[in-house]
């Protein structure tokens, strides 16, 4: 009987995807750590990282590290198919559309910022669609907009200028280091 082994090598995008990847699943595990005021009203730390690895690897790196993000985190947080699982991850999905669009915007108007807002919208917007649909069948759950949209402004805000400032320290960080001799 003869064996066969399949042997996958990982590349070099593989690796960065894996780090960045690793980097939103430890934000959202702290982040679940966090006391917050409001259920479903989080910070969304780990969309730093999303926003950094669409603005420095484009949109399928991004949709990568935010999909493995969702997965991972919820098993780690034992919300596998749970509805905050489905809740998630719809959130998830929709900012990805969003971001998708917003990378189409001219870049001297829409940045980081702008592109986190937009996000974070989408992500509360699609969260409320599921639980309206789904968890809770009554328009009430509509009457948190106000709430949800003051938060996405707020976390959007901070994490977009989080975002805009790695960026700019990865920037500089590229430019005072000195292209290899050839």
């Amino acid at each position: 009987m003869t064996r066969s082994t399949i042997e996958l090598t990982p590349t070099a995008e593989d690796r960065r995807i894996a780090r960045h990847a690793a980097a939103a699943i430890v934000l959202t595990v702290a982040e679940a750590a966090i006391p917050l005021p409001l259920p479903g009203v989080k910070p969304g730390l780990a969309n730093i990282v999303t926003l950094v690895v669409l603005a420095r690897w484009g949109w399928r790196e991004a949709v990568w590290v935010s999909l493995l993000r969702v997965l991972a985190g919820n098993l780690l947080l034992g919300q596998f198919l749970a509805p905050g699982f489905f809740l998630s991850l719809s959130g998830a999905l929709a900012s990805l559309v969003a971001l998708g669009l917003a990378m189409h915007l001219p870049q001297r108007w829409f940045g980081p910022v702008s592109h986190s807002i937009l996000a974070a919208f989408a992500h509360i917007g699609a969260q409320l669609v599921v639980a309206r649909l789904w968890l809770v069948p009554h328009d009430g759950v509509f009457y948190l907009l106000p709430v949800f949209a003051l938060a996405a402004v707020v976390f959007g805000l901070v994490n977009g200028l989080v975002a805009a400032r790695l960026l700019a320290e990865i920037g500089q960080r590229a430019a005072a280091t000195p292209a290899p001799e050839r």
